[in-house]
């Protein structure tokens, strides 16, 4: 078959979709990947792609994004910048629109694999009758999970306002993608918004989300599946620094923390903070700075118990660590989990806010704080009890366990395929 995985938005977005190509192309399909332009590099060499604009992410990483996502800033200024980031979202929006109905003309694909940020494909397989199969990384989102709004809304209401949050979260997504014909072809079919929510609802939606840490609802229909957390190898043609494999055989109880791909308004006050409160602990930490949510402070450079890292493979580094603060993305989530780590989020944005309500709940970690509001009194008890409170290493011991035996790679591939 010739299958197009097609996703938009940050790295999180990305790798499930590198990982499901890897499936894919073991069972020698004909593979093409769509991803935005800053994110091509991952693609594996031999295989055909396409790039979306870039200025999506750019507009995340900006500085209206960065307020819209991770500002203390007054109220006034920050919906001024959500405001202007939804404008230019909208213009942003035409184009990869453009760009998914010219990528599908031009390879007419037997099958679409996408995520919920990509329109065209849900009118495509109206048009055309063929198979669209969407994935989700994050949990809460089209179909109401009892005790849990919408993954938008970053958070748990009663039952009433729980079911509201899907509602709004459905009419917008319904309302984007109906919009999004306007701006195909004038001889494009045209779907009503009844057959577009009709099919989403019916649509095959695959969550890539270990049933370790998200158990499907019984009320789901068969068209809803949660078939397990899957990675690529991110080894392939890397190899430690000597100066990584000595600090990680130096020192026990190790801390790995990472922002990811996020970004925030002052990445040096908040890595600031952050280091004071590990400095005053004496926490052996490895720091990933990535793409800059995190940096590189002169005024930490001698001190031996931290490490800067910019780019490690997670795979390598948290089996050989205690602990991990992040941002709460579902990549990062499940790999700490998986590896064994005591867990603390400081969310940014969205699904983040859920992931840190779960890792709380599973009794996996503390509850972390939002990261524009951390400071070292608040969150210096929070990385004491990260570290003092045994009974979460015992239970990440065990949902580790449970996550290792886990093989849905095989019951993935036949779900979307047939």
């Amino acid at each position: 078959m010739k299958i197009l995985l097609m996703s938009i938005g940050t790295r999180g977005d990305i790798e499930p979709f590198l990982a499901i190509g890897e499936i894919f192309s073991r069972k020698n399909h004909h593979v093409i990947y769509a991803f935005p332009e800053q994110y091509c590099h991952l693609i594996p060499n031999q295989d055909r792609h396409y790039a979306f604009t870039p200025k999506f992410l750019e507009l995340v990483e900006g500085e209206d994004g960065r307020i819209a996502m991770g500002s203390s800033v007054g109220i006034i200024k920050k919906f001024k910048s959500i405001f202007k980031l939804y404008k230019a979202g909208m213009d942003v929006n035409k184009i990869m629109v453009r760009q998914q109905f010219e990528f599908v003309k031009n390879e007419d694909p037997d099958l679409i694999v996408h995520n919920g940020k990509c329109n065209y494909p849900v009118l495509w397989g109206l048009s055309t009758r063929k198979k669209t199969v969407l994935i989700s990384p994050i949990p809460y989102f089209i179909h109401y999970v009892e005790g849990n709004g919408h993954t938008g809304f970053n958070g748990n209401y009663n039952e009433l306002i729980n079911r509201l949050t899907y509602k709004i979260a459905n009419f917008g997504l319904i309302k984007t993608i109906s919009d999004a014909q306007k701006v195909l072809p004038k001889n494009s079919n045209k779907s009503s918004k009844n057959q577009i929510k009709e099919k989403i609802f019916s649509g095959k939606l695959i969550y890539t989300i270990s049933p370790s840490l998200f158990v499907r609802p019984k009320n789901w229909g068969q068209n809803i599946q949660v078939l397990g957390y899957h990675e690529r190898n991110k080894k392939i043609g890397w190899q430690p620094s000597d100066d990584i494999v000595y600090f990680t055989n130096e020192h026990s109880r190790i801390l790995f923390l990472t922002f990811g791909s996020m970004i925030n308004s002052n990445p040096a006050k908040t890595t600031r903070t952050i280091l004071n409160v590990l400095t005053q602990l004496k926490t052996p930490t490895i720091i990933n700075i990535a793409a800059g949510g995190l940096v590189e402070l002169e005024e930490f450079k001698e001190n031996s118990l931290l490490f800067f890292t910019k780019q490690i493979p997670y795979d390598w580094i948290l089996g050989k660590c205690y602990g991990i603060i992040h941002h709460g993305g579902s990549g990062t989530t499940h790999s700490g989990i998986k590896n064994g780590c005591v867990s603390m989020i400081l969310p940014h944005i969205f699904d983040q806010y859920g992931w840190n309500n779960l890792i709380a709940k599973t009794g996996l970690g503390p509850k972390g704080i939002a990261v524009n509001k951390i400071t070292e009194n608040n969150l210096k008890p929070q990385i004491i009890d990260l570290f003092e409170n045994e009974s979460y290493k015992l239970k990440s011991k065990k949902v580790a366990e449970d996550m290792q035996k886990e093989n849905f790679e095989e019951l993935l591939y036949e779900s979307i395929i047939n």
